[in-house]
């Protein structure tokens, strides 16, 4: 069975993510919503099509963490399961490249692992 969770529109989910990823690109706010939120952008593997999202992230080094919250309503993901894919975020100003690979533990969380390449 599917997502149970509240309805929210890809509508509204589109809307939040133009106000993130405006106040990632702000120069007041800029630096200081950067340190828990980049923005992925990687090639869907059905459509081709370069996609972008912002995501919240923990970093250690040259690994980066990011939690997906309510895994069932969101399909980003999904595009990292199995042997993972390429992607690129910014950390500190800078675009980085790195493969990621998502997990699912046996509680239905999912983990995305990026391991940072340069």
């Amino acid at each position: 069975m599917g997502y149970q969770g509240p309805f929210f529109p890809k509508q509204a989910a589109s809307r939040v993510n133009g106000c993130v990823t405006a106040l990632l690109d702000s120069p007041r706010w800029g630096r200081v919503v950067s340190k828990r939120i980049t923005t992925v952008t990687y090639t869907g593997r059905r459509s081709g099509r370069f996609l972008s999202t912002p995501v919240a992230y923990r970093r250690a080094t040259d690994t980066v963490t990011i939690d997906v919250k309510l895994p069932e309503a969101k399909t980003w993901w999904r595009n990292f399961t199995g042997d993972g894919g390429p992607l690129s975020l910014q950390l500190n100003g800078t675009d980085r490249t790195g493969h990621a690979i998502a997990h699912r533990d046996e509680k239905g969380r999912v983990t995305v692992t990026v391991h940072l390449s340069d």
